[in-house]
This record gives C-alpha cells, structure tokens and sequence, in this order.
C-alpha cells in the first residue's frame, strides 16, 4: 500500500483554492475597471455648477424691496380693519 502524506496534499488543495481565489479577484477588479470606463465614456459626469455670490448691492436693493412690501401690507391691513 502507498502512503498518502496529507500534509503535502492538503498544501495542495490550499494552494490552488487560494489561487482560485486570487485569480477571480484579479479578473473581478480588472472587469470592475473596464465597467467604469465604459461608464465615464458614454455617460460623463456633468461639472457642477458653482453659484456667483449675489452682490452687496443687490442684497440692499432686495432688502428694501422687502421692506417696502411689509410697509404696503400692513397699511393695508390697517385701512381694511
């Protein structure tokens, strides 16, 4: 009878699951990569667009404006009381 040395065999097995193992993750990362190519390719991100800062004067102008109308409304409601 020959002798099976289980060591050596189980080292085998070992060796070529995580090899296995390594070669789908190599394969899956690699496909991962071409997916977000092909992503940036035909669907680019659009840049976003940076809001301008309203100017001072502008903020001064729609603050009377505001203003005004409070003014108007609640004359308004005064003559109407």
């Amino acid at each position: 009878m020959t002798e099976v040395n289980y060591i050596v065999e189980a080292l085998k097995f070992m060796v070529l699951g995580m090899g296995v193992v390594f070669l789908f993750l190599i394969v899956l990362v690699q496909l991962i990569k071409l997916q977000a190519s092909l992503i940036q390719k035909y669907f680019p991100e659009k840049t976003p667009i940076t809001p301008t800062m309203p100017k001072i004067g502008d903020d001064i102008e729609e603050e009377q404006r505001r203003v005004a109308a409070i003014i108007a409304a609640i004359s308004e409601y005064s003559k109407n009381k």
